[in-house]
């Protein structure tokens, strides 16, 4: 059985029509930010999901998942994203079954990263996890006794939005030191700036400091030190809640290898809880890059199956 998976982004919306085994058949996209209303929006993503059924002679599918900014679970809907440009609560779960009568489930794409580890990645067969999206943000999902934790609200996980450092650096949640503003690209940045005494610059990025860092660069290694000692300190304190079998880690830092996997795992033994000592393993998602959000959105479909 095949089932669609929708990413929502601020600039594009990528979909795919995906297998049972976890293959993206084929791909679609559209702009997002030349919309400023959800019902000509989702007409057009069920035109693309049309087409591509319709391409591959596939006559009906499983369902349709959508990984989403601000997605709530328990309503269908997307909650006043502040990087896309329609605006409001969109009742996403509404407006497609206007045009297909079939199990739409949305979340926010951290949740549906951890689920699509879950159900076609590296976690098969754990039930007790939580997964590390390092990029612009920091997201999180985390997945207890095999389900995806939502909470009352909808929006459990955050763990990006934990303070780590209070009073620290300004976070675009409206607070100030949250492990976002250490340890996310944009974050890296800041600490290496910070450590070479020079402003933060479009020209700086943090793969840049990757590469620099491979190449033996003492303030580029000292900056992976320094966020592998803030993201360890969040992992061990992650554990204490959830008792993980593993915590996974994706995004584009992670690439850097080991002048932050190596300090991250003595980081990580240095804070964690004595009991929870090698209870917990450090692993890299087994998704592509690419292919990840697609993947994720429509794992979550098999929460209705």
């Amino acid at each position: 059985m095949y089932s669609i998976g929708i990413d929502i982004g601020g600039t594009n919306t990528d979909m795919g029509l995906v297998s049972e085994e976890g293959t993206i058949i084929c791909r679609s996209n559209i702009p997002t930010n030349i919309y400023t209303e959800l019902q000509p929006y989702v007409r057009d993503i069920m035109q693309c999901i049309g087409t591509m059924m319709k391409e591959h002679a596939v006559e009906s599918i499983e369902g349709i998942g959508i990984g989403a900014p601000n997605g709530n679970f328990y309503t269908g809907c997307v909650d006043n994203a502040p990087n896309l440009t329609i605006k409001g609560v969109l009742n996403f779960e509404e407006e497609i079954h206007k045009y297909m009568n079939v199990p739409v489930v949305l979340s926010n794409d951290a949740n549906a990263a951890a689920y699509g580890e879950m159900v076609y990645g590296g976690a098969k067969g754990l039930d007790n996890f939580i997964m590390f999206t390092l990029g612009t943000g920091v997201g999180s999902g985390i997945v207890l006794d095999g389900k995806l934790v939502h909470g009352s609200t909808g929006g459990a996980g955050e763990l990006g939005h934990n303070i780590l450092i209070p009073g620290g650096r300004q976070c675009s949640c409206g607070r100030k030191g949250c492990l976002e503003t250490y340890t996310s690209a944009r974050g890296i940045v800041q600490t290496y700036c910070e450590l070479k005494d020079i402003p933060v610059s479009p020209e700086v990025n943090s793969k840049m400091i990757g590469e620099l860092a491979n190449q033996g660069d003492p303030i580029a290694l000292k900056t992976w030190e320094t966020v592998a000692d803030q993201l360890g300190l969040a992992m061990a304190n992650s554990v204490t809640f959830s008792a993980p079998q593993a915590i996974f880690l994706m995004g584009g830092p992670t690439k850097v290898g080991e002048p932050l996997l190596k300090p991250l795992q003595n980081a990580f033994d240095k804070y964690l809880l004595n009991i929870y000592a090698g209870s917990c393993k450090i692993r890299m998602s087994q998704l592509k890059a690419n292919e990840v959000a697609i993947l994720g959105a429509a794992a979550l479909i098999k929460m209705k199956a």
